[in-house]
């Protein structure tokens, strides 16, 4: 046996499930999980020694690709100085204006520790500012395992397809309310229907957690239009798109202004960061400022705040148009090398991110990604990774490139596609 399964054998009898996320557990693809060892730009290495190039990039967050080395130099420095203070620090202030500045919609942040955190928070704070309690929430978008948001979620709910969860009581998700994404005549019925009870809408403006999804013209407009009109807020989730889309992530690529945003992992350099933010009048109802109740001893832990401020200085003055490019030409390459093997696919792509839905129609909500074929997705992901070319065990994640990634890592991805027998 090799060292990673020997590894995942001992760590069955020791976590559930062998794992500590339920997708990595890999049981979607048929296969066992690879235990990593280091990582390194576009890279990953497991325990046995062998090297992948990494379109995972836990989940996300490395645009800058692993171990940056002016991000690792920064958390080296701040270890010295202390792991966690309990009490301000000036790298939290640092921080704060620096996505205050970047993201159109936050004119004040909230740091916490996770992305669950913050659309736990941004959510509990809509309720407290509207004094309703009802949420709009689309099939398949996932917004962390919050009691709330897990009704019909995506990501990993959707890869073991659990359709709930035990331990959520009924009348804890009975004010969530469902509508298919991208579907905003359905919206506009419910809000005709029940507008007056809604305190808030949240999407991620871009879906990643049913495989990536982007908003069809006109959706998250129309979404802004509905809150505003019923006196609802609108929440954008941009765990994933944050700072990916673009610099000034979702909301600033379509240039649709949300009331509060949720941020993930990639404001701490990969981290255990998250973060929401949102218009000041609804932001100075949080404590100590307003009755809005929210804590958390490690929010704004000095490691995060000082990760957080090297990756962002070197993402403003990134490239993305360059990679984004580089990420097109990749699935304009792919779409042809399928096509040639006659194999259907569709594949949706923003900015860095894209996904592969094996499947002849066009994915625009998560009925059309389930209906895509999730068989054909685990043959996929044993062939890439038997290739060099780690991706995401499940057929409802996305592809995540990287700034570290070069030209023949791209190419390398083509290379392994083009053995792939379908």
């Amino acid at each position: 046996m090799s060292r990673s399964q020997l590894l995942f054998e001992e760590a069955k009898r020791l976590i559930p499930g062998g794992v500590n996320s339920p997708v990595r557990a890999c049981a979607a693809v048929g296969a066992d999980p690879l235990f990593i060892k280091s990582a390194a730009g576009g890279t990953i290495t497991s325990v046995d020694g062998v090297t992948y190039i990494d379109f995972v990039q836990s989940w996300g967050p490395m645009l800058l690709g692993h171990a940056h080395p002016e991000v690792s130099k920064v958390i080296t420095d701040a270890v010295g100085r202390g792991t966690s203070f309990g009490a301000p620090c000036e790298d939290e202030v640092r921080l704060a204006r620096m996505v205050v500045d970047a993201v159109p919609g936050v004119d004040m942040v909230r740091m916490v520790n996770s992305g669950t955190e913050a659309t736990m928070s941004a959510l509990r704070l809509a309720r407290g500012c509207t004094g309703r309690n009802k949420v709009v929430k689309f099939e398949g978008c996932y917004h962390g395992h919050g009691d709330p948001f897990l009704a019909s979620a995506g990501s990993g709910v959707a890869t073991l397809s659990i359709p709930g969860t035990p331990g959520v009581p009924p009348a804890v998700v009975q004010d969530t309310l469902l509508r298919p994404y991208n579907d905003l005549a359905a919206v506009a019925a419910l809000f005709e229907a029940q507008g007056g009870d809604i305190a808030a809408v949240i999407v991620e403006p871009a879906a990643g957690n049913m495989g990536l999804v982007p908003p069809r013209a006109g959706f998250l407009e129309g979404l802004r239009a509905l809150c505003r009109e019923h006196g609802s807020l609108l929440i954008f989730d941009e765990v994933i798109t944050g700072f990916r889309a673009s610099y000034g992530g979702a909301q600033a690529r379509y240039g649709v202004d949300p009331d509060l945003t949720t941020l993930g992992k990639i404001i701490g350099g990969g981290l255990p960061v998250g973060a929401y933010g949102g218009k000041a009048e609804y932001m100075r109802r949080i404590a100590p400022l307003g009755n809005v109740y929210q804590a958390g001893t490690l929010s704004g832990n000095p490691l995060a705040m000082a990760a957080g401020i090297a990756t962002l200085s070197v993402l403003q003055d990134s490239d993305y148009a360059g990679l984004e490019a580089r990420v097109e030409l990749l699935c304009q390459s792919l779409t042809g090398l399928f096509a040639s093997k006659r194999i259907p696919v569709r594949i949706n792509r923003l900015a860095s991110m894209f996904t592969i839905f094996f499947t002849g129609e066009d994915v625009v909500d998560y009925a059309g990604a389930k209906r895509a074929d999730a068989g054909r997705y685990a043959r996929w992901f044993g062939h890439m990774r038997e290739h060099g070319i780690f991706l995401a065990p499940s057929a409802f994640e996305a592809a995540m490139a990287s700034f570290a990634h070069t030209e023949r890592d791209f190419q390398a991805f083509i290379d392994a596609a083009e053995s792939f027998g379908g």
